[in-house]
């Protein structure tokens, strides 16, 4: 074989065991849940259009926007073609295509959804299933399935209940479960006079919509926390540790955002915990900017921890990855290729590292090796790796893909006016 960049760079790997050809096996078995919103800017197919709420909010007015379900799915099919592997597309209830029909949350069913079902057979890729529960009269106050009003709550328990029959239509009819995340945007703008009563009320929800029981090889579900939103500073009745007890009592999935903590804290530190007492974690990866600001992911530290936090724990079948950022500023589709190229690359970087001797290191106490090692690694030749890994998947090396994009923005979302 030639002395190729990437014949001399896997020599590098190579020298601390590290197997290049069965990381690029192990990467290409990995998906990422594409969210469909980012498309779209979270506008949805409803007939009556509502401004979003629920400390939601996209900035931006970059031309070429989908505008129904054809464009949409147009979209991602460019998007997907750019990006290495076999992934995923995360779905909010609010893209149900109703034909001009104005159905509410409540009445959504399958039939809404058999278009995403016939394109996602068609490229042989799963859908995941959020129930939207924002942007809607029965949210403007900002409670939902904690409310005081049972008839508001029921509304809401009625959509979940129909979102998890949906993502059970999906696994049946795509042969891989659906996740199904509920996230709600429940909580105060000041500081509460009684914290319990809406946890209490919202358990007795969440118990309620998941009375059906339905298998797992159908749905998988989550939910999914969060410290605080734009109108619910001081206290959110969904907070990390209601939904980290409540996935752990009721054997559902914990999804942990990387916007929704603490600036300081990272959902890195907190995936090896999790696994140690749960078969199954869900994550949304997105990059907040000192708030939960949902940018495009980009190739930072703390993606680069996340996912060596999943390969060291060697649970890349136990983490269910998806993506949640929204930009308008930008091209949407290049949004997408950039934010899951990069979730890809930082999986593969983290394949690419001697776990196992970086561990022996550490149970023999020798920090100072390990630390030089880390840093070291930082500038081993990981692009020649990932070049190769793109070329070999027949997706655009480097950034030839952005040519794609251009082309792409001239021939089809240009002329959406």
């Amino acid at each position: 074989m030639a002395n190729t960049p990437f014949v001399e760079a896997k020599t590098h790997y190579e020298r601390f065991g590290v197997n290049v050809e069965e990381a690029f096996q192990k990467l290409s078995t990995i998906p990422i849940s594409v969210h469909c919103w980012q498309g779209d800017d979270i506008t949805g197919f409803e007939v009556t259009k509502r401004e979003l709420s629920g400390g939601i909010d996209v900035t931006g007015n970059y031309p070429g926007k989908a505008r129904n379900g054809e464009e949409l799915r147009a979209d991602l099919d460019k998007a997907l073609s750019l990006i290495p592997g076999t992934h995923r597309v995360n779905l909010h209830a609010i893209y149900a295509e109703t034909d001009g029909e104005e159905v509410d949350r409540d009445a959504i069913e399958p039939k809404h959804f058999k278009r995403w079902v016939d394109w996602a057979k068609e490229k042989g890729i799963g859908l995941d299933f959020n129930p939207t529960v924002f942007a809607h009269p029965k949210a403007e106050d900002g409670l939902t399935l904690s409310h005081p009003d049972p008839e508001i709550r029921t509304f809401w328990i009625n959509h979940c209940k129909a979102s998890r029959k949906i993502a059970a239509y999906f696994g049946e009819e795509l042969g891989t479960p659906s996740l199904v995340n509920i996230w709600v945007p429940d909580g105060y703008k000041d500081t509460p006079s009684d914290r319990l009563t809406p946890r209490k009320r919202l358990k007795e929800s969440l118990d309620e919509i998941f009375s059906e029981e339905y298998d797992e090889s159908l749905v998988l579900d989550a939910v999914e926390s969060k410290l605080f939103g734009i109108g619910s500073e001081a206290y959110v009745v969904g907070s990390h540790e209601f939904y980290l007890s409540y996935a752990q009592q009721n054997n559902k999935l914990c999804l942990l955002d990387s916007g929704h903590f603490h600036p300081t804290e990272t959902i890195s530190n907190k995936l090896s915990s999790l696994l140690l007492f749960n078969e199954k974690v869900a994550l949304h990866v997105s990059r907040p900017v000192r708030w939960d600001s949902d940018h495009v992911v980009t190739f930072d530290d703390e993606l680069k921890e996340i996912a060596h936090e999943i390969i060291r724990a060697d649970a890349h079948e136990r983490v269910n990855i998806g993506l949640d950022f929204f930009d308008a500023s930008i091209n949407r589709v290049a949004a997408w290729t950039i934010g899951t190229r990069n979730t890809v690359k930082a999986l593969l970087y983290a394949l690419l590292e001697p776990t196992n001797h970086l561990k022996e290191l550490q149970e023999q106490g020798n920090f100072t090796e390990r630390l030089a090692l880390l840093e070291e690694f930082k500038t081993y030749p990981f692009g020649a790796i990932w070049d190769e890994y793109c070329q070999r998947q027949q997706v655009p090396v480097k950034e030839s893909w952005l040519n794609d994009i251009k082309e792409y923005e001239e021939n089809v979302q240009s002329k959406r006016v």
